[in-house]
């Protein structure tokens, strides 16, 4: 474990056995962090640390979760529908907006009515 900030964009070209065996190594280094404050014997460098560990564990959970949805969206590309995780989050009510293809929709009553009774136009003295 280094005291060195790690970088999002280098933990990008790990494999992923490398990314899941110092995601273990940061996690066993937390626990260790979280005895010692529990137990009072660390300082205040040592309890400081639980922190940069905390946001080390994100990052590497970032980077394997990415890569894991980018895998499953390729798996599932030629398929109709998408998983929920993978769509577009939005709003509930976006999501449940009608379509542009449904809004267009018109019923063939409706659309004889359109084609027999155009819109009229007035003309307007000046």
């Amino acid at each position: 474990m280094t005291d060195k900030k790690i970088r999002v964009f280098k933990m990008r070209t790990f494999t992923d056995e490398e990314l899941v065996k110092n995601l273990d190594e940061y996690k066993k280094e937390l626990a260790n962090l979280r005895t010692l404050k529990v137990t009072g014997g660390s300082t205040a460098s040592k309890i400081s640390k639980i922190k940069v560990f905390r946001k080390a564990i994100a990052k590497y959970l970032t980077v394997i979760n990415e890569r894991n949805r980018s895998k499953v969206r390729e798996q599932v590309k030629k398929n109709k529908y998408l998983p929920t995780d993978l769509r577009a989050k939005k709003t509930r009510a976006i999501r449940r907006q009608l379509t542009p293809h449904q809004k267009r929709l018109v019923t063939v009553r409706q659309n004889k009515k359109n084609m027999n009774l155009p819109e009229r136009k007035f003309a307007l003295k000046a």
